[in-house]
């Protein structure tokens, strides 16, 4: 399936005449503009059969036949494109999804905050240091992340550096996925050497051996099907900047449907899902699978006004809610949630951020998150849907292929006083691999006992 060079003059553009949170205030429109021009003229970076495909994949998460497991950085950084970083990156994800799907006994989507991540929300729009304020840090999309005035100037060509580094990433990542790397038999292989020594990693090495003995007996019976060979791995980000979300929209020349090209799925998030704002515009005209991050504060009545606006046909796979609560008020605020939007005849996808609802200020000044708090947050997911007989579609977790220390606790405990040791996040803390690993053990045994 192929898709137009150029961005229909309509293509997602019906956003420009609304309020748009959170969008940078550069200080050369013109600049933006020929940005703007330069990024209509690239090719895609997916194309649309592919996000057809993701969509049916979601759309069995939807209907209670799959999992979704959704993970990667708080925020991509350009310095951080190599094959090293995205290749254990993506082990990680790997390992997490034969866990699932595995000890769950479940199909398993597998989705990465991958090749677009660059651009975070933030609660402030500056930053006072010293006396000194400047523009907070927007992600590597935006500005950079040194303290400085010429740092923090909001540059529009990082638009193109993003593009660029989204399409270096998907480059790598299909050679990883198709090119023997993701072979079900290299199981063993993704294990790496600190893993192996932690508990999780022990674990796993276990249930490697048992899927490595599953494989001998089905070659032994002459099976060895190609699905083992490969693996299906989507990308997926925050559609926040709209002027590069709408540059990177195009018009599938198959169906004349609009499709954002810039990954398979993108999310709308907590600080910019309101109902008559652009961002709900801009995803409600594009054709990718989209989901909305579902905050304590959102009603039922609101999450009926997301399905009527971008899911009117009720199509499985379309829409996708993301809730993160947090920790306390998950089993409290959901329920309704959920009860209100099946009860519509609404086909979503429910799904848990674990993450963002309980982050936390250490007395060290770093911003840190419980696994504890994480684990609890997705016990009560799975406990709301086990009382109202729905499906608990999937996790969407933060996490680095990297043995970092941001988070405390897991099973090879990190305490407060280890975070200064590794803290490398430029925004929000990730699980390392040995806490996403510990993680995935718990999801199977909650999934199964659904």
């Amino acid at each position: 399936m192929t898709v137009n060079a150029k961005t229909s003059p309509s293509a997602g553009n019906t956003w420009r005449d609304l309020p748009a949170a959170q969008q940078p205030e550069y200080p050369d429109a013109e600049a933006l503009r020929a940005v703007i021009a330069d990024l209509e003229a690239y090719p895609p970076l997916v194309f649309a059969g592919e996000c057809d495909q993701l969509r049916a994949r979601m759309a069995a998460v939807a209907k209670g036949e799959a999992f979704l497991l959704q993970g990667g950085d708080c925020a991509e950084a350009f310095d951080a494109v190599s094959a090293d970083h995205i290749r254990n990156k993506l082990k990680t994800l790997l390992q997490m999804g034969a866990v699932l799907t595995y000890a769950a006994s479940v199909p398993v989507v597998k989705v990465g905050r991958i090749a677009g991540q660059y651009s975070k929300p933030r609660s402030k729009p500056t930053e006072t240091r010293d006396g000194v304020t400047l523009p907070v840090y927007r992600g590597d999309s935006v500005n950079g992340f040194d303290f400085t005035e010429a740092s923090r100037i909001p540059d529009p060509e990082r638009l193109k550096r993003m593009y660029h580094a989204s399409a270096s990433t998907l480059n790598l990542v299909r050679a990883f996925t198709t090119g023997g790397y993701a072979d079900l038999r290299q199981v063993h292989a993704w294990n790496q050497d600190f893993v192996r020594t932690s508990p999780s990693g022990q674990r796993y090495e276990q249930l490697a051996r048992e899927i490595d003995n599953a494989l001998h007996f089905m070659r032994a019976c002459g099976t060895d099907p190609e699905e083992f060979k490969t693996v299906e791995f989507f990308s997926s980000h925050e559609a926040l900047l709209l002027d590069y979300e709408s540059a990177l929209t195009r018009v599938d020349s198959r169906t004349g449907k609009l499709y954002d090209v810039s990954g398979h799925m993108v999310w709308i998030g907590e600080r910019t899902r309101q109902l008559d704002h652009a961002h709900i515009e801009f995803a409600s005209k594009i054709r990718n699978p989209v989901g909305i991050k579902l905050g304590p504060t959102t009603t039922a009545e609101e999450a009926l006004r997301y399905v009527d606006r971008l899911d009117p046909e009720r199509e499985p796979g379309r829409l996708t809610f993301i809730v993160r609560m947090g920790a306390g008020k998950i089993r409290d605020r959901l329920p309704e949630l959920v009860e209100k939007v099946t009860a519509s005849g609404a086909a979503v996808a429910w799904v848990t951020d674990p993450m963002h609802g309980n982050t936390f200020e250490a007395a060290s000044g770093h911003k840190t998150r419980r696994f504890d708090d994480v684990l609890d947050e997705v016990k009560g997911f799975f406990e709301v849907h086990k009382a109202l007989g729905t499906h608990p579609g999937g996790i969407h977790v933060e996490l680095t292929g990297d043995d970092v220390t941001e988070c405390v606790g897991g099973g090879d405990e990190i305490f407060v006083d280890d975070l200064h040791q590794r803290y490398e996040t430029a925004c929000d803390p990730r699980l390392n691999r040995s806490q996403s690993l510990d993680l995935a053990f718990l999801v199977a045994e909650m999934y199964r006992d659904q």
